[in-house]
């Protein structure tokens, strides 16, 4: 019986959290281990973007929405374009009817988080392993103990899963492109004229090889990305990020020559200042089924953050996954059932992450976004107005 299965989520984020969430919903235990002391250790990272018909379905599925509603940003959705000479060249402020608001992180996983009974998160276990035992069952291994048997193990532990080698060889590869991450603090009353730039929601800066994107987070924060089409070790050759004002005075030198407003986005951030190389496995990653694991999210197909598919699609992989649990007798072919609709589902934002990879800091400077920014723009009135 499922009711009875022994299940591991190793990972909360949100796509362990949802996982867990819905199985709790409908009779099933979890038991979710994350390497996080606590859930205040660390930030969660910026802002996200939850779509229809993935993301928002996915905290439907939750029973969640209600709650999402309460966190969603639909007024911070617009975007805006610049070129390095600070000219807006193209603007979609009036954003507030689309379908994919904004939420921060740390709200999105703070909902989750209470949805939950206390006793379901094992916070302070970071996975080291995982071992089979002759009778099909896993136990697992922490830096602080073990745990097990376990029936079904799922890894929803981001790109470097310690759970996807026991189904997969492939590991994330270097896709050439590195953001620089840095932040602007209650930037409408320390920076107005910068709050303005950005506006309610993100703009995008790109020429002559180098990139800039800056998006609106709640509680007056801007969150921003320089971006650099470099080799992978380039950032921390280049930086000093433990003197995080050399590291800022540095990041600014790379735009020499770019519009004073553009480049005070930089000089006026705070000291939270790191380089994010970018990593995805390859569009159509897939693996033999085995019983008793399984991947879901960055774990299972992590992808460039382009597009913003990537927290849609997994918490998609939790409302998929823990339906086919719920509705299907055998949990063993539900987990089949899941893995093979997520492989076909999944292939479509991948390759479109990649393509836009691949197009990122493009000769033609910001003429194929100015394509993008518009087609979507378009979209989105056709959507309305059918």
């Amino acid at each position: 019986m499922t009711s009875h299965l022994r299940i591991a989520i190793i990972g909360a984020g949100p796509a362990g959290l949802t996982l867990a969430r819905i199985l709790h919903q409908g009779g099933i235990a979890t038991t979710v281990f994350e390497r996080e002391e606590h859930a205040l250790s660390r930030p969660q990272g910026g802002t996200l973007d939850l779509h229809l018909q993935s993301g928002q379905h996915a905290l439907r599925s939750a029973g969640l929405y209600e709650e999402f509603l309460k966190i969603a940003r639909y007024e911070d959705q617009g975007s805006r374009l610049y070129d390095n000479d600070g000219k807006l060249l193209f603007a979609d402020d009036d954003a507030d009817d689309a379908e994919r608001p904004d939420v921060d992180r740390t709200a999105l996983r703070n909902v989750l988080l209470a949805s939950l009974p206390e006793e379901i998160i094992r916070w302070n276990h970071a996975l080291r392993d995982v071992r089979p035992r002759d009778d099909g069952t896993y136990d697992l291994v922490f830096e602080n103990g073990s745990s097990g048997p376990f029936d079904l193990v799922v890894g929803a532990d981001g790109s470097w899963s310690k759970v996807r080698p026991l189904v997969s060889s492939y590991r994330p590869q270097y896709t050439g492109i590195t953001f620089v991450e840095f932040g602007i603090d209650d930037v409408d009353a320390s920076h107005p004229d910068l709050s303005a730039l950005v506006g309610r929601g993100k703009i995008g800066v790109e020429a002559a090889g180098r990139g800039m994107i800056v998006q609106r987070n709640g509680n007056a924060h801007l969150r921003g990305y320089a971006i650099f089409r470099v080799p992978v070790e380039w950032a921390d050759v280049t930086f000093d990020f433990a003197a995080p004002a050399k590291a800022r005075a540095r990041l600014a030198a790379e735009f020499d020559g770019w519009a004073p407003s553009i480049i005070r986005l930089i000089e006026a951030s705070n000291d939270h200042i790191v380089s994010r190389p970018i990593y995805a496995l390859p569009v159509g990653h897939h693996w033999q089924n085995r019983v008793g694991i399984t991947l879901l999210g960055d774990a299972a197909h992590v992808m460039s953050p382009f597009g913003g598919e990537g927290v849609n699609a997994a918490m998609l992989d939790a409302a998929e996954l823990g339906r086919q649990l719920l509705e299907n007798e055998d949990w063993r072919n539900a987990v089949r059932t899941y893995e093979a609709d997520m492989f076909e589902r999944v292939v479509e934002p991948a390759e479109h992450a990649a393509e836009a990879v691949a197009t990122e800091l493009s000769h033609l400077g910001p003429e194929l976004s100015l394509q993008h920014y518009r087609a979507h723009l378009e979209a989105r009135r056709q959507g309305a107005a059918a």
